[in-house]
């Protein structure tokens, strides 16, 4: 990350989306530099992997809805737990 992009790890998956959205913007109009997209392209990759990375620990977090027999929500458990 360059002097004025704040660290990686403290950036929000909404703040490091908008840096990744300005990168495509960038190299989409064709008018930076060869070794600029390149360097860019390395930004925005590491931007990519850190927005996955969010939502990959937001996905864990997420509950799903438990049903009864009879259909009716009877509760949650955590994402990944396996039925029973």
């Amino acid at each position: 990350m360059d002097a004025q992009t704040p660290e990686l790890d403290t950036l929000s998956f909404e703040q490091a989306l908008r840096e990744l959205e300005t990168i495509v913007r960038q190299l989409e109009s064709g008018e930076v530099a060869l070794e600029d997209s390149i360097t860019l392209y390395e930004k925005g990759e590491k931007l990519r992997a850190h927005c996955q990375k969010r939502l990959d620990a937001a996905q864990a977090r997420i509950e799903k809805i438990v049903t009864g027999p009879d259909g009716v929500p009877a509760g949650v458990q955590p994402f990944d737990a396996q039925e029973r």
